[in-house]
Formats: structure tokens, C-alpha cells, sequence
């Protein structure tokens, strides 16, 4: 009887998919739109990587630490609160417009990046799109990613509370590997 669960997975969360993109078009943004030297490119980068890698280093993490797998998650979504405030300001400091729920591109981005199109041909988009798009795409999808991480740590709490962690796992397997044991030296 194993009491280590399986990690990983994490490829087949949406979430993660999701996080893949930002990165793709926050790389894309900032070879783009922002000088090399400027300190904010190494920062959106390396923000945009943390979502991700966090997500799929919690999940490894899993197999044998439900606390680390949490924090992990709390972390790429810190990640990415970070990368939206960098959006934020880019925005406000070229007078840019960001989008907000009023604004009818808003509704139809929102829309569409829930799509399977949206999904295969993303960088095709970002391509076309201005620097005042690609930051408000690029908005849009960190509030979604956020929203599926706030989801994602509701249910890894759910299931520690429920399951318990790796070392309550250990002793309910040794005790029961013990009373096994006693069974076995009773009956003979």
C-alpha cells in the first residue's frame, strides 16, 4: 500500500495552459514594446515564468508535500498579481486606455479567449494587435488565470482538510502495515 499520491499533471490544467499563453505574449510584449535596458522587461518576464513555473512545481511538489503544493499555487498567483500591476502601469504612464467591463472590445476579447481558436492561434493575434491591445489581452487573461488559481487553491485546501498531508498518509500506513503484522502473528 503506497501513501504517496501521484503529482503532477499539471499540463492538463487549464490554468497552466492559460499561464503558457501570458507567458508567450508577455516575451512577446516586452522584446516589443520596452527597451532592453529597461529594468521592467527582466521583471514582467520573469513574473510571467513564476506564474507558470510555480504552478507546475506545486503540482510535482504534491506527491509529497500538500503544504508546498498550496503555497506554490499562492505564489504563482502572486506572480501574476505582479505582471497585472506592470501592465497597469505601462498603460497609465503612455495614457493608454485600459479596458474595463463597459468597454464593448472588453466583452468580445473576454469572449474570445475562451476559444479553442483563441487557444491555437494566439500569437497570430498578438501579431496584429497595438501595444494598448496586447496589454488589455494580456490583462484580461491574468484576471481569468487569477479567478482559476483562486478556484485551484479553494479545492487544495478542500482536499488537505479532507485527505490530510503526506505525514498523516505515513502513519496511517505504518499503523496499518502494524496491525497487519499483529493479524499475521495471531493466526499462527
Amino acid at each position: 500500500m503506497g501513501f504517496l499520491r501521484r503529482g503532477g499533471g499539471y499540463r492538463k490544467l487549464q490554468v497552466y495552459k492559460l499561464t503558457e499563453i501570458i507567458y508567450d505574449i508577455s516575451y512577446h510584449f516586452t522584446s516589443r514594446y520596452l527597451s532592453k535596458r529597461d529594468r521592467t522587461v527582466d521583471q514582467m518576464v520573469q513574473a510571467s515564468r513564476s506564474g507558470k513555473q510555480n504552478i507546475a512545481e506545486g503540482s510535482l511538489a504534491s506527491m509529497t508535500s500538500r503544504k508546498t503544493e498550496i503555497k506554490l499555487t499562492n505564489v504563482a498567483k502572486a506572480s501574476l498579481g505582479e505582471l497585472l500591476v506592470d501592465y497597469e502601469d505601462y498603460l497609465r504612464t503612455r495614457k493608454l486606455n485600459r479596458w474595463d467591463a463597459k468597454n464593448e472590445r472588453y466583452k468580445k476579447l473576454r469572449e474570445y479567449v475562451k476559444t479553442d481558436e483563441f487557444e491555437n492561434g494566439y500569437m497570430q493575434l498578438v501579431e496584429r494587435l497595438n501595444d494598448e491591445e496586447i496589454a488589455n489581452l494580456c490583462m484580461t487573461l491574468i484576471y481569468q488565470a487569477i479567478y482559476m488559481l483562486d478556484h485551484l487553491l479553494d479545492a487544495q485546501q478542500e482536499q488537505f482538510v479532507k485527505e490530510g498531508g503526506v505525514s498523516e498518509a505515513m502513519t496511517r500506513a505504518r499503523l496499518e502495515a502494524r496491525k497487519t503484522s499483529r493479524n499475521s502473528s495471531t493466526e499462527m
